[in-house]
């Protein structure tokens, strides 16, 4: 056998244009207020599901039900964080758009691709293939 067909990793970068870096931009901006009303609804939620489940005597409640509220407790915890976290790393990654210069070249993904190997090739040649977008155009396919 002289060559096998693989699928290889293809990065795709984008070159920074002033139009992108608006549009990253107002995607975080508008990712980091849906965040926001989510946990304010979580905190209205919350409140309700726990007025709900409320003990029959609540000076002396059973421990099914202690049981209940820790887990709503524990539940509504569990998913404030989960939002805390992405509002956390989306501000992040604001912050370093701002930064960013224009002209910078930034990794927006992967895709695969079919290549025919032959004996003799040269494999980092083959696994290192990138292509560069800038307004939604290729302008360079590099190896």
């Amino acid at each position: 056998m002289d060559s096998i067909s693989l699928k290889v990793p293809v990065t795709i970068k984008a070159k920074l244009t002033e139009k992108l870096k608006t549009k990253i931009l107002t995607d975080l901006d508008e990712a980091i207020n849906r965040t926001e009303l989510e946990l304010q609804q979580m905190d209205i939620q919350q409140k309700r599901v726990m007025q709900e489940n409320q003990p029959a005597n609540p000076e002396q409640p059973t421990m099914e039900e202690i049981q209940r509220l820790q887990a709503i407790q524990a539940h509504f915890g569990e998913e404030r964080n989960k939002r805390l976290q992405f509002r956390e790393e989306s501000q992040a990654r604001k912050e370093e758009m701002e930064k960013m210069v224009i002209g910078a070249e930034i990794v927006q993904g992967t895709l695969e691709h079919q290549v025919e190997v032959h004996v003799g090739d040269d494999m980092r040649e083959i696994m290192n293939v990138e292509v560069l977008v800038e307004d939604d155009k290729v302008i360079a396919i590099r190896s």
